[in-house]
């Protein structure tokens, strides 16, 4: 039986793009990687989530050897939990998403994630009302009294939402068992807020649904169409909702790292080495 780990400790990357090594040590709680355009953020983002809980040993490109490997921890465990989040509000142009959606609201990549985790947040409020069903019913008053604690983290996220959604009237409808909003007597689905709201939106609702599990969250710039204000609070928002995720990204913004994650904080180049075999190949 594979072990699940509590977070990945270090990511080894061979042969980036055929001439770079990158070898990142990695914390439990929040990472953030930096540098300049065209560095690699990206592409160590993505080399690594390509190859997370597969068989991660070799792939060629050109004939070049790119090998991606991980260390987890605890060090015996076999793999973990991931969520990837895409900021980008791109028109969807996937034909074979296209043809998977009954929703004719559904244009953009942000809206294929909301149109997924609506049926995440679906699932996830089921298993919360088992957990809670079965408190009550087990006929221990100490269990029973901690029932309405298992609910605490939705109404922490509703709360959040409302709060971030105030300035534009929008609140979460908390009678609806999928996403919906109010605002002036109007109900609105996800799709129909602003980029950045959908982008707080996946973000927050991503989280929630990991239900306090041992997961790592991928976010490639996630400050794109993010109000200053909300940047400044995005990491703080996310481990509030779930203190056990451990956070990898990569980022231009300064306000994201401006409340207390500066130590937080890699430069590729601090992680970046020539691979020794590099020109070898030409």
């Amino acid at each position: 039986m594979k072990k699940q780990a509590d977070f990945i400790k270090k990511i080894v990357i061979k042969g980036l793009w055929g001439r770079k090594d990158i070898t990142w040590d990695l914390r439990k709680d929040v990472n953030i990687l930096s540098g300049v355009n065209g560095i690699g953020k990206s592409s160590i983002l993505n080399s690594s989530v390509k190859r997370l809980n597969v068989d991660n040993e070799i792939e060629f490109s050109n004939g070049i050897k790119d090998v991606v490997t991980f260390t987890f921890s605890p060090e015996d465990a076999d793999f973990i939990p991931f969520d990837v989040i895409r900021s980008f509000d791109r028109p969807l142009i996937d034909s074979e998403i296209i043809k998977k959606i009954e929703n004719q609201n559904i244009h953009t990549e942000l809206d294929w994630q909301l149109y997924q985790l609506q049926r995440k947040y679906l699932d996830y409020q089921v298993n919360i009302g088992n957990r809670i069903i079965e408190l009550l019913t087990c006929g221990d008053p100490i269990k029973q009294a901690t029932a309405t604690d298992v609910s605490k983290q939705k109404v922490k996220f509703q709360n959040l939402i409302d709060d971030l959604f105030h300035e534009t009237g929008k609140v979460i409808n908390r009678k609806s068992n999928e996403i919906l909003f109010g605002q002036d007597g109007e109900t609105l689905t996800p799709y129909q807020l602003s980029s950045g709201e959908k982008q707080m939106l996946v973000i927050l609702l991503t989280v929630l649904v990991q239900d306090n599990e041992h997961c790592t969250l991928f976010m490639d710039e996630p400050e794109v169409s993010l109000h200053i204000e909300w940047q400044q609070k995005l990491i703080s928002l996310i481990r509030d909702l779930n203190p056990n995720v451990q956070i990898i990204l990569t980022t231009h913004s300064p306000a994201l790292i401006m409340n207390g994650w500066m130590d937080a904080v890699t430069e590729v180049s601090d992680i970046t080495t020539n691979n020794e075999y590099a020109g070898k190949h030409d």
